[in-house]
């Protein structure tokens, strides 16, 4: 990583940490969501003290499913809608509840980048790279992950705020990320790296 335009133009996504995914017994629960959540709260904290820009990135859908993926209308027709949009369900957990001054993206599908104003809103802020934690590895922080590599950003996505139904899938899908050059790391081997940048490999792009 070359400090002088990464670890100063990085932007945080925090993707999907809505009650309908994150909290135990919800409708879409991911079972390892809940666990991470301390995880995010310290980066979230960093990043608001370094006055970084945080995109808290959101699914909502409408109640009759109309405009959820294709393979996701059963579960609405079948009675099971959640992320509705304006239900507690779609909010954003409290532990994590966005400042004034922070960004909420609202994505149709699985990427930050599909249909919305991300990409838009980080180029004008000069932003070089992206730091993704959230739910779930699959689907939307894989997604999310592949498109803001294939549009040149230096992609991050932090394994400790990060989460899975179960962790060979975290482990499989990390794998797969990893093999395409996105830098996939904990938090803390994150902040080592921006507070002390001699403690990075060489060729670490961080």
């Amino acid at each position: 990583m070359e400090q002088s335009k990464q670890a100063s133009a990085a932007a945080l996504l925090v993707v999907d940490m809505q009650n309908d995914f994150v909290r135990p017994g919800a409708p879409a629960c991911v079972s390892g969501a809940i666990a991470t959540v301390p995880a995010v709260v310290r980066v979230l904290e960093y990043f608001r003290a370094r006055k970084w820009p945080v995109f808290h990135v959101i699914r909502e859908y409408r109640r009759d499913g109309s405009d959820a993926e294709i393979t996701r209308m059963r579960e609405f027709t079948a009675g099971v809608p959640y992320v509705v949009a304006g239900t507690t369900g779609a909010e954003i957990v409290s532990e994590l509840t966005p400042l004034d001054g922070e960004y909420r993206i609202v994505k149709p599908r699985f990427s930050a980048f599909l249909g919305t104003k991300l990409d838009f809103v980080l180029r004008r802020l000069s932003i070089g790279t992206v730091v993704i934690c959230g739910t779930q590895y699959p689907h939307c922080i894989r997604a999310t992950a592949y498109d803001a590599l294939s549009r040149d950003y230096y992609t991050i996505v932090l394994t400790n705020a990060t989460s899975a139904e179960t962790a060979e899938v975290a482990e499989a899908n990390i794998r797969d990320m990893a093999g395409i050059g996105i830098q996939c790391i904990d938090f803390e081997r994150f902040r080592t790296f921006i507070e002390d940048p001699r403690a990075s490999q060489r060729r670490e792009r961080v």
